[in-house]
Formats: structure tokens, sequence, C-alpha cells
């Protein structure tokens, strides 16, 4: 068996929480061109380049994800505004020397997904996946009863909703959604309670890199944008994403027991502030 390491999602992790720190350290620092590009701009542009020849689906996520922790991180719409033009601007010049060396990028897959969605029905896995998604119907064929899971490729893992969808039909797939959604307010709750700069901004992102990639997989299963090949955070079957995804939890889980600390320790001052008062 072989057993293999995607240091891509040790990267997302890294990169979320580079900018995590470099928001809560400059936040209120961040006056210039300067100070906005070298700090957290052009590592955001040179993690994503590096990552994008092999898995540009995870470099593209990866840059969602920074692009709206600054914007939540209450930096200069102008200094956003900079980093989607220059994120552009270095996905486009990856095509184009793609173009002239295929064997390092994989331009091809890139344009074969492209075409695949406008100009077809998807291919056949997306094929297989919208007619598993409309056998289930609104109650699905049962737990273990699927069929297009015999036809439909990665079934376990990159097309998994689909084969859920199945099985329990609209109402299991309704179900992922509300849970996903759930995660991220019950996520943005914890953020609006936290005293620390950085606790908050890790927290979001890593839980909007969790949602973001689940959603993602969800829409490619009903073709509402190409094939990408993420996976659905701890349902699809997966060694290294999986992990990480625990790991990411573990440091959400983290922040939200740092929160409640202080949140107990904040109402025990105010009762005895509350005591010292009544005694006078």
């Amino acid at each position: 068996m072989e057993l293999s390491f995607q240091t891509s999602d040790f990267a997302k992790i890294a990169l979320i929480m580079f900018v995590a720190r470099s928001l809560a350290i400059r936040q209120d620092y961040i006056k210039s061109f300067k100070d906005a590009f070298l700090p957290i701009i052009a590592p955001v542009i040179l993690f994503c380049a590096l990552i994008a020849p092999s898995n540009l689906s995870t470099a593209a996520l990866l840059f969602v994800t920074a692009f709206i922790m600054m914007f939540v991180g209450r930096i200069s719409m102008k200094y956003v505004i900079l980093l989607t033009i220059l994120g552009i601007g270095v996905f486009a010049g990856i095509f184009l020397i793609g173009q002239y060396f295929p064997e390092h990028f994989r331009v091809d897959t890139w344009i074969s997904r492209i075409n695949d969605f406008l100009y077809s029905d998807g291919g056949y896995q997306i094929e297989q996946s919208k007619v598993a998604i409309a056998n289930g119907g609104f109650l699905g064929v049962g737990p273990g009863n699927s069929n297009q899971r015999h036809f439909l490729p990665f079934a376990y893992a990159d097309f998994i909703y689909a084969i859920i969808c199945e099985e329990y039909g609209l109402i299991g797939g309704a179900v992922i959604l509300f849970l996903y959604l759930w995660l991220l307010f019950r996520t943005i709750s914890l953020v609006t309670r936290c005293p620390k700069t950085f606790g908050a901004m890790l927290a979001m992102g890593l839980m909007l890199n969790i949602v973001i990639t689940a959603f993602a997989n969800i829409a490619v299963s009903v073709q509402l944008v190409p094939a990408t090949g993420l996976t659905l955070p701890m349902i699809s079957m997966g060694g290294t994403s999986f992990l990480f995804t625990c790991l990411s939890f573990g440091i959400i889980l983290s922040v939200s027991r740092y929160v409640e600390q202080a949140y107990e320790e904040k109402k025990q001052l105010e009762k005895m502030e509350l005591d010292g008062t009544s005694d006078h």
C-alpha cells in the first residue's frame, strides 16, 4: 500500500496562521503600500503561486480564504483589491507559462475540465453524479443501497455528496449543508466574542477554509463549477486531508476554550466588583 503526504494541506494551515498573525500584529499600522505588500500580500501570492502548478483548486481556495480574512480584518479596500488584481495576474501568468512547459503544469487538465463544464454535460463523472442525486429523490434509497457507487469514480472521495443524496435523499443532502453552515455561524459567534485578534482571525480563517472546501465539493457534484478534486471535509475518505481537518478543528476548539475562560473570568470580576460596591 502506497502512502503519500499532501504538502498542500499543510500549506493551508501554515498560510492561514501566517495571515492571521500578520493581521493581528500590523492591523493598525498598515498605512502604505509597503506596509501591506511585503508583510501580507506578497507571501500570499507566493504561496498560491507555488501550489498552483500542481493543485490549482487548492491554490484558488487559499487565495479566496486570504482575501476574506483581509476583508474581515478591516484592511483598507484598496489593498484587498490590489491582492485580487495581483492574484488574477499571477494565475494568468501561470496558465501562459504552462502552455510552454506542459510537463511541469496541469494546463491540459484545467482546460479539459473547463471545456467539460461549459460545452458538455460535465463529463462522465458529473453525469453519474447527477444520476445518483436524481435516484435519491426526497427520502433516498436507504443507507448502503446506492447503485451509482459502482459506476461513479471516486464515489468515496470527490463525489461522496452525490452518494449521500442517493442514499439519504434531499433530506440528507440538506442536513449536510445545514451542518457546514451551522459550523460557520458558530465560528462567527466565537470570533465576535474573542478578545484576541490573532485567535479570532485564526479560527475564522480555518473555518472558512473548511466550509469553502465543502461548498466547492458540493458545487462540483451538482455541476455548478468545474471539477476541482477537493474533498468533502470530515466525510470524504482521505488521509492527509482528514488529518489536517481534525487539526483545524482542534485549533478552533482551543480558541473557543480560551474565549469561554475569558468570559468566565470577566463574569467573576464583575461579580466581585458588584459585591464590593454593595458592601460599601
